[in-house]
Order: structure tokens, then C-alpha cells, then sequence
């Protein structure tokens, strides 16, 4: 009995320590077999090849996952992953399947292998979900991270509703949401649409989690995408943005052409700043604006049109009166008669109204009845940002030669000095349809 109490203490001891040497780091993968994991939805083939797990693509399956028999909420999660630049693929987080979403689909957060010219690894992609949360074109800077014909290093943190990656430790995506606290780690190999495409591989080696004492890494000054309505995260208010609706009251807001704000025609409800259907309300509230005017600033915002919708943001407003200006637009493209008006295209959705047309790509673009989320980047020399879903869509500079001469084949030619207010508040556009806002926050630049 002597005996085994002491070999027990012995063997308790080795452990510690070993802990301790690991950081309270766990490995994922014994470098063995695949004890731990299991296989879901696609059959492409996974094994064990000198330590490594090896992933091979087979024609004619979905998108295949190997997945923790575990769950996990908060970690930090990093691994070592080979692929060839012809192939893509993702390591899905607090990830999920169930037989009534999808029947069974892997859905949830992943972190994207994108080895392709676009160099959009590390992004966050909500897989058979929402989509793009986070593209690299957010952080330009991170599309060097990944090395080619190399082992890359992936680093991702889940601290409560913050997730972070990092590629070969350069930092990437950082969202705020809430959607999933927890689920399943899955190594994902990507479907093929040939056959000839068939027996690509992708390695995945050094794979560990930390689940307790977690510490949160040091500040990156980089884009933050916050999803949770109204919130504003500790990472934004370090970058200096503030809330212009406060979720709860039309505080800080007023008509555009003077007095408070609007009796009818708008309302605040269910955590959204809304402009009723003037159809519905037989009376309109007008325009409403901000109190405050700003220069140069950062404004984001998240809207959500009913079918056959019109709006816009307006800024560069006072010249030529208070609901003249610069416009980015709000528009069901597909049904609003405005979307084919003007030129090229220039009255479509997130476009500078009459201008310039927005560069945008279907897939990034929600229907209405779903939130999309805008930004505007007025900067102090005057070069503007149209922003949509995390991809840039207009790019210009208020006042050169190009901009006075769009202006002169628009609507505004008879305007002076059209959308060049130095000092200019936030529009939100009363044009008798119901749309929502909410999320509206700005930083001054």
C-alpha cells in the first residue's frame, strides 16, 4: 500500500511539473492517432503521417471537418498548418452541429486558409451562417502574414465575447459577438469541383489549447467589428469611438431643419433608431441629425431596409442648405426604380448618391429584412471611404478636379461648393420608407 501511495504521489508530481513546464498549455493532438477527434459531414480523408494529421481532398463529398470530441468557451487555441496555394480551408471555433440546423452542418466561427492572391488568412468567416465577419481588407497590413510553401502558426483567443487571431504572430481579425460562447475545435478540408482537383493535401501539427487563467494579449490598434447591438467595446473606446444613439432614446439627435426631434415619422424602438413608412403613418418626421458637427471621423453604423426601402447617410451638409450633401445610399436595389436611374449605376446601394457607383460583390451584400453594416472614413485631407460588410466599395477625394467634374454632370452641378462643408453633423434621410439603424457610433480622426 506503502508502495503504490508513493508511486501515485510520484506519478502526481511528473504531472505538475509537466504542466508547469507546458504553461497550462493541452495538447489537442497526441501526434499519434486521431484519439479525440471525429469525422462530420464530407468524407474527405484524414490520418495520422509522422506526427502530423494529413487531410486529403476527394471529389464528390461536402466540405469535410475533423472535430473535438470536446467543447470549448473561452481558450486560446494555436497550431502549426501546411497547404499548398491551390487550396483553401479554415480551423472552425465554438463551432456546431445539430441534426435540426441544416441536417447536422458544421456551422460557426472559422478562422480562414486562404493561401490565394486575395491573402485573407486569419480572417473570421461564420461558416453555413452568417458568412464574412471579418475580411483582411479591415487590417491591409495582415495580408503579408502568411507564408507560402511554408508552415504558418495560427493563434486564436476566445476571452468572452472578444475573438482574436494571429498569423505567425502578426495580429489579424478582432470581433466582438456573442452568437456562439461555445462549441467544437474542427480542422476543415475544403470541398473540390474536380476531379482533377482530387488529393490535395493540407498538415496540421502542434496543435494546443490553454482553457484556464487565460489573459487577454495586449492592445492591437487594429479594426474592431463589434456585432453586438449598441455595444461598445473596450478595444473601440480605446480607439475613441462613442456612441451617437444610445440604443434607448433619440437623445443627441434632431429635424435638420431645426427643432427637436421629430414628434411622428420616427421612433425608437426594440434597440433601433427607425423612419416609419409614411404610407403607414401619413406623415413624415423629415431628416434628423446629430447636435454635434464633426470634421474628419470614423462613422459606422448597421441598417436594415423593408423591401423597396430608399434612404441615406448624409455628411458635407450646410452650404446649400441642411439636407444637402454627400450621400451614402440606402436602397433595395433590386426593386426601389432608383437603383436604375442616374449613371452607371452611381443611385445604387452604399453608392456616393449620383457620383460614384458602389464596387460591390452580391454575396456581401444582405437582403432587406437582414442588418448590413456601412462605415464612412471622412479623412483630414479629404480622401473618403464608403465601407460595406468589411469590403471598401467607394474611394475618393472631396474637392480634386475628378470630384468637381463628377459634380458637374450630377443633380448637384447648380450647387456651390457642393459637399465641401469643413464642419458638417450626421444625416440620417426621412425619404417616407421604413428602415432601421442602429450601432451608430463615430470617432473624431
Amino acid at each position: 500500500m506503502k508502495k503504490f501511495l508513493l508511486l501515485s504521489l510520484v506519478l502526481l508530481c511528473a504531472v505538475t511539473t509537466n504542466a508547469r513546464k507546458e504553461g497550462g498549455w493541452e495538447k489537442l493532438f497526441n501526434g499519434k492517432d486521431l484519439k479525440g477527434w471525429k469525422q462530420l459531414n464530407g468524407t474527405a480523408k484524414y490520418e495520422v503521417v509522422r506526427g502530423e494529421i494529413v487531410g486529403t481532398t476527394v471529389f464528390g463529398t461536402p466540405n469535410s471537418f475533423l472535430v473535438t470530441e470536446k467543447e470549448y468557451g473561452d481558450f486560446i487555441l494555436e497550431l502549426d498548418l501546411l497547404v499548398g496555394s491551390d487550396m483553401n480551408s479554415g480551423i472552425q471555433f465554438r463551432s456546431e452541429s445539430k441534426a435540426d440546423y441544416l441536417d447536422g452542418r458544421v456551422h460557426g466561427y472559422q478562422c480562414e486558409v486562404d493561401p490565394s492572391p486575395r491573402a485573407w488568412s486569419g480572417g473570421i468567416y461564420d461558416e453555413a451562417r452568417r458568412g464574412w465577419l471579418y475580411t483582411n481588407d479591415l487590417n491591409p497590413a495582415s495580408k503579408t502574414a502568411f507564408k507560402a510553401g511554408g508552415w504558418n502558426h495560427f493563434r486564436i483567443e476566445c476571452i468572452g465575447n472578444s475573438i482574436r487571431t494571429w498569423l505567425n504572430g502578426i495580429p489579424v481579425a478582432w470581433v466582438i459577438d456573442d452568437m456562439t460562447p461555445q462549441g467544437f475545435i474542427a480542422l476543415q478540408v475544403h470541398a473540390i469541383n474536380t476531379k482533377e482537383e482530387e488529393g490535395r493535401k493540407i498538415r496540421w501539427k502542434n496543435i494546443r489549447i490553454k482553457t484556464r487563467n487565460l489573459q487577454p494579449a495586449p492592445f492591437d490598434d487594429i479594426t474592431v467589428v463589434n456585432l453586438i447591438p449598441n455595444n461598445l467595446s473596450e478595444p473601440e473606446k480605446k480607439q475613441g469611438f462613442r456612441l451617437l444613439f444610445d440604443g434607448k432614446t433619440s437623445n443627441g439627435w434632431n429635424r435638420a431643419n431645426g427643432g427637436a426631434f421629430p414628434e411622428k415619422g420616427w421612433t425608437v424602438d426594440n434597440g433601433s433608431l427607425v423612419v416609419l413608412s409614411s404610407a403607414v403613418e401619413k406623415q413624415r418626421g423629415g431628416d434628423i441629425v446629430t447636435n454635434q458637427k464633426f470634421r474628419a471621423f470614423e462613422l459606422k453604423f448597421d441598417f436594415n431596409l423593408a423591401p423597396g426601402a430608399n434612404s441615406g447617410i448624409k455628411y458635407g451638409t450646410g452650404n446649400n442648405g441642411p439636407s444637402i450633401g454627400l450621400e451614402y445610399q440606402i436602397l433595395d436595389d433590386e426593386r426601389h426604380p432608383d437603383a436604375k436611374m442616374g449613371v452607371v449605376g452611381n443611385r445604387t446601394l452604399a453608392s456616393l448618391y449620383d457620383l460614384i457607383p458602389a464596387e460591390k460583390e452580391a454575396r456581401f451584400v444582405n437582403k432587406p429584412g437582414e442588418w448590413n453594416r456601412g462605415t464612412i472614413v471622412l479623412c483630414p485631407d479629404n480622401r473618403v471611404e464608403h465601407w460595406l460588410n468589411g469590403r471598401k466599395v467607394v474611394e475618393y477625394t472631396r474637392g480634386n478636379n475628378i470630384y468637381r467634374a463628377l459634380v458637374a454632370r450630377s443633380k448637384y452641378v447648380e450647387f456651390e461648393n457642393f459637399g465641401m462643408t469643413p464642419e458638417t453633423p450626421i444625416l440620417l434621410q426621412d425619404h417616407g420608407d421604413h428602415v432601421m439603424f442602429r450601432s451608430i457610433k463615430i470617432r473624431e480622426l
